[in-house]
């Protein structure tokens, strides 16, 4: 949707929300300016991070307003809707009369609503800025080689580098990632939200990331609304290999002396990736291509994951012969209502699930996207383990 609708359409819902609370809220306490307040600072400052986007020279301190009134007045609708529910069933099925108790219960919501909506935004808050935790997961994989029992992948996805996202949240994720002494990191997509040239000091502690087989990245369709062949570069220059619809083969035992063949494809493992779901919108030779990542790969290593940023890429790679998939992109939902939201996209939320003879693992991702708040989809460092299935 365009920029102005956008923006009107946000302000006659604030307007919506200050008719519905604010008489209710002014029979209870006097303190009711102070909603007032909030929603006019809500409505004028949530379009200064997407002005800013547009060239305008929007200090970074009213763009954190702006995204934080973002995620504020998000819980504030939503509650604001659920309290307009529970009214109209009083209404309509409730007692009528002095003592039906519908008066107390509008008054009451009123002062709720905003509370609950702040104390929300807050607790988001805390939950979305720390460092996220470290996930562990076990990937049972069927005939598993005894070689590969045991290979560990760091992955990071989302992390949505930007207005909010600076050069020490980065630096407090590698440090976390480098303890974990993983054999490979990946980054399944989404890491930026802004141009080279805006970000590049703060992309920058990624190529300090420490790994047995490097780090591994794949393109979101975030850096291709960023400049995605600059990013390319970019990553590149850092000593990160981006895969590009292609795939490395990783040896993953000390093949030196007298082995078969046959010992050592059984150590090897192929990691392929592929470009964003929807890069070809962009770029047509960006198409994503599961099946062509893997195009003359060793058919003797039969171990085969792919890093794909949408989860939706997983039909093709299930036909393509993957057994793992690595994705993120959907955030977990990052906070309520929106996790309601991503199955009407996507195949797959957050977490491990089977499709026909593969995994796949949906990250809910290591950072977030506008609005600082995570609630009931805290962020994640996965840490996932190859061991062969049972």
């Amino acid at each position: 949707m365009a920029f102005v609708p956008l923006t009107l359409i946000v302000a006659l819902l604030h307007a919506l929300l200050a008719l519905r609370l604010l008489p209710a809220l002014a029979e209870r306490t006097p303190a009711w300016p102070l909603l007032a307040l909030a929603l006019v600072v809500s409505v004028v400052s949530m379009p200064l991070p997407f002005l800013a986007r547009r060239r305008w020279p929007i200090p970074a301190w009213l763009k954190w307003v702006g995204l934080v009134s973002m995620g504020w007045f998000s819980s504030l609708f939503v509650l604001s809707v659920l309290r307009d529910v529970v009214l109209l069933g009083h209404w309509l099925l409730g007692p009528s009369g002095a003592n039906s108790g519908a008066d107390a219960w509008r008054t009451t919501s009123a002062l709720l609503v905003p509370l609950l909506a702040t104390l929300i935004t807050l607790v988001g808050y805390f939950n979305a800025r720390r460092t996220a935790r470290v996930r562990r997961v076990d990937i049972p994989i069927s005939r598993l080689p005894s070689q590969l029992a045991g290979f560990t992948i760091a992955q990071l996805s989302d992390i949505h580098v930007g207005p909010t996202i600076r050069v020490r949240y980065i630096e407090r994720i590698v440090h976390a990632v480098n303890r974990l002494g993983a054999d490979m990191v990946a980054i399944t997509g989404d890491l930026v939200d802004g141009s080279v040239t805006e970000l590049r000091t703060h992309v920058a502690p990624l190529g300090k990331l420490k790994a047995r087989h490097g780090t591994y990245v794949v393109t979101g369709n975030h850096e291709y609304y960023a400049g995605a062949h600059a990013w390319v570069d970019e990553l590149r220059r850092l000593g990160l290999h981006v895969l590009m619809n292609e795939h490395v083969v990783l040896q993953t035992r000390n093949v030196s002396g007298a082995q078969t063949d046959e010992e050592v494809h059984e150590s090897a493992l192929v990691v392929a990736g592929v470009t964003d779901y929807t890069a070809g919108h962009f770029d047509d030779s960006h198409a994503s291509d599961p099946e062509g990542a893997v195009r003359d790969a060793p058919p003797q290593v039969h171990t085969r994951v792919l890093l794909a940023h949408q989860p939706r890429s997983a039909i093709a790679a299930a036909q393509a012969g993957y057994q793992l998939q690595l994705s993120g992109h959907t955030h977990g939902g990052q906070f309520f209502p929106w996790n309601l939201f991503v199955p009407l996209q996507q195949p797959f939320t957050a977490g491990l699930h089977r499709l026909h003879d593969m995994w796949v693992y949906v990250s809910r991702g290591t950072g977030y996207w506008g609005p600082p708040k995570r609630f009931g989809a805290p962020s994640e460092i996965t840490l996932l383990r190859l061991v062969q299935a049972v």
